[in-house]
C-alpha cells in the first residue's frame, strides 16, 4: 500500500481541450499510473496520478492550466470479481469514507497483472495502516477450513 500525489484539472467541456492537455504532457514524456475523466456539465474534471509529479505540474503551469494536488492511496487489487469490494468493506468497517475512486487496469512494470485502484479517503494515514495490516492490500485470504476428524480404524 502506498500513497501518491494526484493532479486534478478542471477543463472547459469542449472538443479538443483534453487532447491539447494530453498532447502537452506527452511531449514532455509524462506517463500516468492512472487517469479518470468525468463530466460536470460545462466543465470536465480530469484526475490523474503521474509517474513524475514535478514534470507534470511544470507542463500544466507552462500551458496555463490550473490544478490541485491531492494525496491518494494506490492499492493493488486482484483483477477478479469482488477484489475492490473487499477494500470498500474493510474501510467501511473502520468508518472511513471513500470520497472517490478509480482504477487503472495496467498498473505498471512492478505489477503482477492486478488492478491499481486510486482511492481518496477521509483519513489517508488510517486507511493506509488498515489496508497494509496483515498483507491485506490486494491479497486473497485463504478460506477457513475446519479441522478434519481423524477416524482410527
Amino acid at each position: 500500500m502506498q500513497t501518491a500525489k494526484q493532479l486534478s484539472v478542471s477543463l472547459v467541456n469542449k472538443p479538443g481541450r483534453l487532447a491539447d492537455m494530453l498532447t502537452a504532457l506527452a511531449k514532455e514524456k509524462v506517463n500516468f499510473q492512472a487517469l479518470a475523466v468525468m463530466d460536470s456539465g460545462n466543465r470536465g474534471t480530469v484526475r490523474f496520478v503521474p509517474e513524475d509529479l514535478h514534470t507534470a505540474a511544470g507542463v500544466l503551469d507552462k500551458i496555463n492550466v490550473r490544478y490541485e494536488t491531492t494525496d491518494v492511496l494506490l492499492a493493488e487489487i486482484p483483477n477478479q470479481p469482488g477484489g475492490f469490494r473487499k477494500i470498500c468493506e474493510r474501510l467501511a468497517g473502520e468508518h472511513l469514507n471513500i470520497d472517490y475512486a478509480y482504477c487503472s487496469f495496467n498498473s505498471g512494470k512492478k505489477s503482477k497483472g492486478g488492478v491499481l485502484a486510486v482511492i481518496k479517503v477521509n483519513d489517508l494515514v488510517k486507511a493506509q495502516r488498515l489496508l497494509s495490516e496483515n498483507g491485506f492490500a490486494g491479497r486473497r485470504r485463504p478460506p477457513m477450513r475446519r479441522p478434519q476428524k481423524v477416524v482410527a480404524r
